[in-house]
């Protein structure tokens, strides 16, 4: 991305910043990750020491989604006919880069976004994630950080009363973050997330319900390990039919 002259957003003295108005996922198969990871259009002032995002006009487009969305800070406090002007030539780049066949009617009809918030739940709602979804996200998070540092006493405080919170969403991001902490070497982290779990796992039913799960799965091993080479299909037979729940069962077929 070529470097353009700016003046910094707080104290007004000219800047080179990374400015990047369209993100076409058609051309570039990145643009969707870097719009929705905040990470685009960072300025840092060495005269003043800001650091932040610059307001400018944006397009957003997705072929495959038929997506075509436009942003323009409200800050800027240009006029419509202005805006306009500025937004048109990115959308001529947009329609331009698709061949003819691909020239549909929504590159007709782009949809304003009034925040760049409204902008990244859009994208994200055409990928299936709704609003409730993300602020699910949210609360499972800031759960997180009340429990990292918390006593165990708390800890049993909390999942006692908010034990409907704890479900496999729950878990799969606490996994996550265990795995993440490990991959960038913050072992002390990725300690006390693990002893978390744990913990969780005996305190909450969801985690109860998987602790049984993992028996279920190492009974259901152990019972095929101790037929070894004499394992026949009348034998594997007689074990699907005693099969005592279905967790045995579904690891007794596959494997």
């Amino acid at each position: 991305m070529p470097k353009t002259r700016i003046n910094c957003p707080n104290c007004r003295q000219p800047i080179m910043a990374d400015i990047d108005q369209l993100f076409d996922v058609g051309q570039d198969p990145t643009a969707k990750q870097k719009i929705l990871s905040g990470a685009f259009n960072q300025a840092a002032c060495p005269n003043c020491g800001y650091q932040g995002m610059v307001a400018t006009p944006m397009v957003y487009h997705d072929p495959d989604k038929e997506l075509l969305l436009t942003y323009f800070p409200p800050e800027l406090s240009l006029p419509v006919n202005e805006q306009e002007r500025i937004i048109g030539p990115l959308i001529t780049r947009v329609t331009n880069s698709l061949p003819q066949e691909k020239r549909k009617a929504y590159l007709l009809q782009p949809q304003a976004m009034f925040t760049l918030q409204t902008m990244l739940e859009r994208i994200l709602a055409a990928e299936g994630i709704t609003k409730e979804m993300l602020q699910a996200q949210k609360e499972r998070t800031i759960l997180l950080e009340r429990l990292f540092n918390a006593s165990d006493e708390t800890i049993t405080d909390i999942a006692t009363k908010e034990d409907a919170l704890f479900d496999n969403d729950f878990f799969n991001l606490l996994n996550r973050l265990i795995e993440a902490s490990t991959v960038q070497g913050d072992q002390e982290s990725a300690k006390r997330l693990n002893e978390l779990q744990k913990k969780l796992l005996g305190l909450t039913t969801f985690g109860k319900q998987v602790q049984e799960q993992s028996k279920d799965v190492e009974a259901a091993i152990q019972t095929l390990q101790s037929a070894g080479k004499s394992l026949t299909r009348e034998k594997l037979l007689e074990m699907v039919i005693k099969a005592p729940n279905e967790t045995q069962l579904s690891v007794l077929v596959s494997l």
